[in-house]
């Protein structure tokens, strides 16, 4: 799909065709939508649909007719019906008085630009709102972070209470897992912006320095805060696996101590069970025997209890 927006006098209005100073949003478009804009604007066309390849790496393209800026930026997917989150390239071209960008979903990131919830947004300002786009990416990182370490408190609420902790292990996993992605696309941003504050290929006014400058900050302290929350859900794996494992023991000191107290009467009734002479087995010729026998061997069972509750084996 390809739209096409502009602003006036901060109001952005979608247009029907390329002019300058527009901006045009492409967003899973086929080739046949891309290729015409593609040769309009002289843009390689692998550049162009490198932001629909998931596998394609941030970087910065410097062309004599275009710019092109490609990073990481986060989504979400459900899978067996859990939310989970995950990261998108996002292609952003300067080319001959126009901004394209390129995704491969209709991301919130640029909705925000769509439904003009950011502020001192203009598309004819071009390297501006390149930065702005780069800043909505990095807040919107540490927007999903905070999420992140909120299920991971949810989890870790849970881990006193008698319920199943396979899920939450696999869900801790999962949103490691999430933030080692998050990690290293934040990383691989953090070069890109260090790369445009370097560059002089791209116009820039004092305020645009500035709003890079911010981008620059809101991505390390983006990488600060999933690094922190990584190790943060390490220890609570650890803590989670420990609390399953004294599970554990406190089960097999349970099953122990009923073995030994079962063992007691097996070995009685072993013993009087024996093909020996009635005359040397204790009470064999009493006419109350087993009873007593019975009774005794019940006594021995509560006193190995009563051991073993002191030895808290209960």
């Amino acid at each position: 799909m390809v739209e096409i927006y502009e602003t006036n006098n901060g109001v952005i209005l979608k247009r029907n065709e390329e002019k300058d100073g527009c901006w045009i949003k492409i967003t899973n478009a086929q080739g046949w939508e891309m290729e015409p804009i593609a040769a309009r604007y002289q843009i390689d066309y692998d550049d162009m649909k490198a932001a629909l390849d998931e596998e394609e790496k941030s970087r910065v393209v410097l062309e004599d007719d275009y710019t092109l800026v490609l990073v990481d930026i986060p989504a979400s997917e459900v899978q067996h019906d859990k939310k989970i989150y995950t990261t998108i390239p996002l292609g952003i071209i300067l080319a001959n008085d126009v901004i394209i960008t390129v995704c491969s979903e209709d991301t919130p990131i640029l909705n925000k630009f769509v439904q003009s919830h950011v502020k001192a947004f203009s598309t004819k300002k071009r390297t501006r709102f390149l930065y702005q786009i780069l800043l909505n990416a990095m807040t919107t990182y540490q927007t999903v972070l905070r999420s992140v370490d909120n299920r991971r408190l949810a989890i870790e609420a849970r881990i006193g209470e008698e319920m199943e902790d396979e899920s939450d292990l696999i869900e801790l996993h999962d949103l490691e897992s999430t933030l080692v992605y998050f990690e290293t696309s934040l990383r691989a941003a953090g070069m890109v912006i260090d790369r445009l504050r370097r560059y002089k290929h791209i116009p820039q006014f004092p305020e645009d320095e500035d709003l890079l400058e911010d981008v620059q900050v809101e991505n390390r302290q983006a990488i600060e805060m999933a690094t922190i929350y990584r190790e943060i859900i390490d220890g609570t794996s650890e803590l989670m696996s420990n609390v399953i494992n004294n599970r554990l023991n406190s089960t097999m000191k349970i099953l122990t101590s009923i073995t030994i107290v079962m063992a007691i009467p097996t070995i009685i009734s072993g013993l009087y069970g024996m093909n020996v002479r009635e005359e040397g087995m204790p009470f064999a010729t009493w006419t109350s025997g087993f009873g007593l026998i019975t009774l005794i061997t019940f006594v021995i069972c509560v006193i190995a209890l009563w051991i073993l509750r002191k030895k808290k084996m209960l």
